[in-house]
């Protein structure tokens, strides 16, 4: 297969931006090659906002195909969350016949090294940032994000994180050498010497499955941490949200074949309706890593039975924030406001369980008692959502019925705080828009027990009223150890109350954020700085991203002879 793309003209190209990628991870200081402004694209080669739409509107109705081994048929069916049939159909694989292919190109592959292997991932990654309009309108259509959260958190965030794992992944790799010139005295006798040769050799292939609400957030990570290591990667989208995957597939596949290498290293595995090929891809003896974002029941599924495979879950947990005190309760009451808002709570890092000592609290405005707290956060957010231009592009669409069952259903828990209300979209009237839901519950009562030690996915939120802050406290220890949380959150002025706090998350190994009343908010982080989960509680056995995420996905193999 002739290279178009040299080994060395892709280390000049991209070896630059690893190094910086790797000083990023190093510092955890502020740093993305990504540009977060829709404006900043267009030129260079890149889609500009009317080239990516253009771009996205042929995508409609076509039949996606991506040259794979094995194709038996078609898939279709993608109906976006804002009411457009996509009409896309994409490639259905007979197994048999797409996992042997793709694990003939490992060798080559494997041997292409760790950098050759990350300068190549860093290719694909541009490629995608070049089409970030065309994916983010790809993103909104199929998980419901307003535009501009679709285009930064499906476009930049995404392939930040995806930037994250190569680095994380070559760190690792490199961090035993190559080879080693071994010698050990044996006093009169001559020395033992061998010449010892180390090859990271990949485990097999890696199984992706996509969630319906970040593919690409949640899906990049993995693909490159076990692409960038020597493993072929197998994507199985979720069946709501293929385009933003398959299209992936489509750059990544071009990518390798331009480089030299077997395009089928990467793969789509798109399901017919109620076909759930992800319990059989998941227990097949090829797949050996599986990366996954999902429910906790199936999450806990693949972590029983893919006994063959490296597991790697991030499912769901109830986040929580503990409000003692501020010194600045309008930024509180604001900061909390957007974050119980945005994507219409459709986030794994959403806060859902606000811990409210029910003799109130102290702020910079004098004391606030518990009713008085809730009744002005439920203001702040109905400020927020007032406008119903701006609540759009802040709540998006409901992502499925599910949630818009449960958004339904909590009014019923308690007592309402803040109705939920339905917001019309003018550009787009098939979408469901509804604002958030906040229910007031008395912590010690055991019905309210019922609601509140949940998970209630989509934009519904508990005030749940606690005796003591140190009752707070240790309800959150709870929380974590038993339904786990992505996000901790706190409010206080009191030294005595932040260490509590701190040390429960330490303990229980939870991501906290601590008086945030400015622009930045408990449900984001930020990649090569951040860590997304932990890891070390319920919600996820892995952390976006560490070197524990990317160093099981290989193995290191030693050939020694005497030297």
């Amino acid at each position: 297969m002739a290279a178009e793309l040299t080994a060395h003209e892709l280390i000049a190209r991209h070896r630059p931006t690893l190094d910086q990628a790797l000083e990023a991870i190093r510092t955890r200081a502020y740093w993305s090659p990504h540009p977060e402004h829709p404006k900043a694209y267009g030129e260079n080669g890149s889609l500009d906002m009317a080239a990516g739409k253009a771009a996205f509107d042929a995508l409609l109705g076509t039949r996606l195909d991506l040259g794979q081994p094995g194709t038996d048929g078609w898939v279709d069916g993608e109906v976006s969350p804002y009411g457009i049939e996509l009409g896309v159909s994409y490639p259905h694989a007979e197994l048999d016949v797409l996992l042997p292919a793709m694990r003939a190109g490992m060798r080559a592959w494997r041997d292409a090294g760790a950098e050759g292997r990350a300068v190549v991932c860093l290719e694909i990654l541009k490629r995608i940032s070049d089409r970030t309009h065309e994916f983010a309108h790809a993103v909104m259509h199929t998980s419901g994000q307003a535009f501009m959260m679709a285009f930064q958190a499906g476009g930049p965030h995404a392939q930040d994180r995806g930037l994250e794992a190569v680095a994380y992944a070559y760190v690792e790799q490199v961090r035993t050498p190559e080879t080693a010139e071994w010698t050990k005295p044996q006093g009169k006798r001559d020395p033992l010497a061998l010449t010892k040769h180390f090859t990271p050799v990949p485990r097999g292939i890696g199984l992706v499955i996509g969630c319906n609400t970040f593919p690409t957030w949640n899906g990049y990570p993995g693909l490159f941490a076990s692409l960038a290591t020597g493993n072929a990667v197998l994507v199985k989208p979720h069946p709501r949200a293929v385009l933003p995957l398959a299209l992936t597939v489509q750059v990544a596949r071009q990518v390798l074949t331009e480089a030299g290498f077997d395009p089928n290293l990467v793969a789509l595995a798109a399901e017919r309706p109620g076909e759930g090929i992800a319990k059989t891809l998941a227990t097949r003896p090829e797949i050996r890593i599986i990366d996954y974002t999902g429910s906790t029941e199936f999450g806990d599924w693949l972590e029983a039975n893919a006994r063959q495979a490296q597991v790697y879950t991030e499912k769901a947990g109830v986040n929580t924030v503990v409000v003692e005190s501020t010194d600045d309760y309008r930024g509180m009451l604001a900061n909390l406001a957007f974050s119980l808002s945005l994507y219409s709570g459709q986030m794994c890092t959403t806060p859902q369980n606000l811990l409210i000592p029910r003799d109130g609290i102290t702020t910079d405005q004098g004391p606030r008692s518990y009713d008085e707290v809730t009744a002005d956060l439920a203001k702040a957010i109905d400020g927020l959502l007032g406008d119903d231009s701006r609540a759009n592009a802040l709540l998006g669409a409901i992502v499925n019925p599910d949630v818009k069952a449960r958004l339904e259903a909590a009014a019923g828990l308690g007592e309402v705080a803040l109705a939920s209300r339905e917001v019309a979209n003018p550009e787009f009237p098939g979408a469901v828009v509804r604002t958030p839901v906040l229910v007031k519950l008395d912590g010690a009562k055991p019905d309210a027990e019922a609601a509140y030690m949940s998970e209630c996915f989509g934009p519904v939120s508990f005030a749940v009223a606690v005796d003591s802050p140190g009752d707070a406290v240790e309800l959150l220890r709870r929380t974590i150890r038993e339904k786990g949380a992505m996000t901790v959150g706190a409010y206080t002025t009191s030294t005595e109350v932040e260490a509590s706090v701190r040390e429960v998350c330490l303990e229980e190994a939870a991501q906290l954020s601590l008086n945030l009343t400015g622009g930045v908010y408990v449900n984001q982080t930020a990649a090569f700085s951040d860590f997304h989960g932990s890891g070390g509680n319920p919600a996820a056995n892995a952390a976006l991203c560490d070197g524990a995420f990317v160093a099981n996905r290989f193995r290191v193999v030693e050939v020694r002879r005497e030297a």
